[in-house]
């Protein structure tokens, strides 16, 4: 006599495994998520207008918690430790992010730590828009990305000298230079046009003051 296995109780004893990877993964994106979130609320423009100069920055210049307002007021010593402190914390997400999930950890805690760094936990949901963020971001998801950004930047402002114009400008090109780039997978694409919309989102005043022509140009603090 031929005992054969149901294949119906091989399902059965399957399922609870299944169940419990699936539990898992939900459980590592929300932490790779709220990690993200919470790294990008770490207001690096904040702390270090706060730590050095008795300043917040917010109440300075345009207002906006970010390296090139930290450059603007303080000058561009304190705009590039701005930018690596932004460069750190975006790492850290980052990393953490491709521990848990591989690459789509790193496009969900890119995702995360931009959200936290505008609208960050720690300083009354007030921070900066995105710019530096993202850049750090493409250099840690791509540095082909970053060089194709840093290009588009630079050369929008050798012709305009407005700084929000061409973060604009580079965050129109982020998705559009990824297709460039011609093996970018789904979760990065899908990356690039949340950053895309969050830069163009977060620059809506800077579009209606470029409109009616009343935009700055950027001058640094010596």
């Amino acid at each position: 006599m031929i005992i054969g296995c149901n294949p119906q109780k091989k399902r059965r004893q399957a399922l609870p495994g299944n169940r419990r990877n699936r539990d898992m993964e939900i459980w590592k994106i929300c932490l790779t998520a709220a990690a993200g979130y919470l790294f990008g609320s770490i207001s690096v423009a904040i702390l270090v207008c706060r730590g050095l100069y008795g300043a917040d920055v917010r109440e300075r210049g345009s207002g906006n918690a970010g390296a090139t307002n930290v450059a603007r007021v303080f000058g561009m010593k304190a705009g590039v430790i701005t930018f690596a402190g932004d460069l750190l914390k975006t790492a850290a997400a980052l990393l953490l992010g491709a521990w848990l999930l591989g690459e789509p950890g790193k496009c969900i805690a890119a995702c995360a730590c931009l959200v936290g760094h505008c609208w960050p936990l720690f300083f009354g949901f007030r921070g900066g828009k995105g710019v530096t963020v993202s850049a750090a971001v493409a250099l840690l998801l791509d540095p082909r990305l970053f060089l194709i950004l840093v290009a588009v930047f630079f050369l929008v402002f050798y012709f305009v000298r407005t700084v929000s114009i061409c973060s604009i400008s580079a965050a129109l090109a982020y998705p559009l230079a990824m297709l460039l780039l011609g093996d970018t997978s789904l979760p990065m694409l899908l990356t690039g046009v949340f950053v895309a919309v969050m830069v163009c989102f977060l620059h809506r005043g800077n579009i209606k003051r470029i409109l009616n022509g009343t935009e700055p140009k950027f001058k640094a603090k010596k």
